[in-house]
């Protein structure tokens, strides 16, 4: 990351697994639309400790430790850059000076305004609208949200990198806002994505970016009626006894195919979205809900991520 780089007042979001996948979802949207290519890798193999190793057809992989990288579109009109940052761990130690770290390399390459997505887990039934809450690092950037009709995050705790990184923005004098997505505290172990649209529908809103959200808008309804009709049949078969929704899908998730388990057709499928991506990236979340179907994302997520290189355009 020592190349001296310099973008168009480029923002930066910065992403990471949570409550929903919220975040990553709307973060991963954002990079396949826009079109982004890696920026750099963060440097920070020091943090993270390796808990366990990956077993395929009882052979022990190499370990390997979580990567942190920066992936930017450059805007072809006369608007701001935008730079997402992917971690895909948060670290357990020293996430102060791993954000004072990430916010130095992104105001070296012009970064001025930061924003973190984030989950909000609250008592909205599933089917009802989410709506989206922020919170900010400067007053103005608060004027500027309630003129906009964002609601408020008005008091509590951000856990995460999501609010530490925007801690640090504050020390730095560096504008920063928190963009969390409403989501039934029921589901908040799957992926929500009626959540991560309601994110991207006000950071597009608050950034008047043009980016396309058509194909995460039919993601959203096609999953809230997948989960609708789960629900109500599962309120019939198990009324006696007497379940939670939420154990439900826990069961639910238990018998779930496991890595490894792919058809010949299934993955044949895979590899076909690998290549149409690898040509056309705005293709490439429409293979990432390929990977969320099939339960195998992780297993593909760093040569999902390398679609992104440079050298894969």
């Amino acid at each position: 990351m020592e190349e001296e780089l310099k973008f168009k007042d480029p923002y930066l979001v910065a992403v990471w697994p949570g409550m929903g996948q919220v975040a990553l979802t709307a973060g991963y949207y954002l990079m396949a639309k826009l079109g982004m290519h890696e920026l750099a890798e963060f440097p920070a193999e020091s943090l993270f400790d390796v808990d366990y190793v990956s077993v395929e057809h009882g052979l022990i992989k190499k370990p390997q430790r979580p990567r942190n990288r920066f992936f930017v579109w450059e805007n072809p009109d006369k608007g701001r850059d935008v730079i997402v940052f992917v971690g895909e761990v948060q670290p357990p130690l020293g996430k102060y000076e791993f954000c004072e770290k990430l916010l130095e390399f992104a105001e070296s390459v012009g970064v001025s305004q930061v924003f973190t997505f984030a989950a909000l887990s609250s008592q909205i039934k599933q089917g009802v609208a989410c709506k989206t809450f922020a919170a900010a690092t400067q007053s103005n950037l608060i004027d500027d949200l309630v003129i906009q009709g964002v609601g408020l995050f008005k008091g509590g705790h951000i856990g995460g990198m999501n609010g530490v990184l925007l801690g640090a923005a504050a020390a730095r004098g560096l504008p920063g806002i928190c963009l969390l997505g409403e989501l039934p505290h029921a589901f908040t172990q799957i992926t929500y994505p009626t959540s991560s649209l309601a994110v991207l529908e006000t950071f597009k809103q608050l950034t008047g970016l043009e980016i396309d959200l058509d194909e995460l808008s039919q993601q959203a309804s096609e999953f809230e009626e997948h989960l609708h009709h789960f629900l109500e049949q599962a309120n019939v078969e198990y009324r006696v006894e007497e379940e939670t929704p939420q154990e439900l899908i826990e069961e639910e998730a238990q018998e779930l195919p496991t890595i490894g388990s792919l058809t010949q057709e299934e993955q044949a499928n895979v590899d076909k979205l690998f290549a149409e991506a690898k040509i056309d990236r705005s293709k490439a979340y429409e293979l990432k809900r390929e990977l969320d179907r099939l339960h195998i994302f992780a297993r593909y997520e760093n040569q999902f991520l390398d679609l992104f290189r440079k050298e894969s355009t």
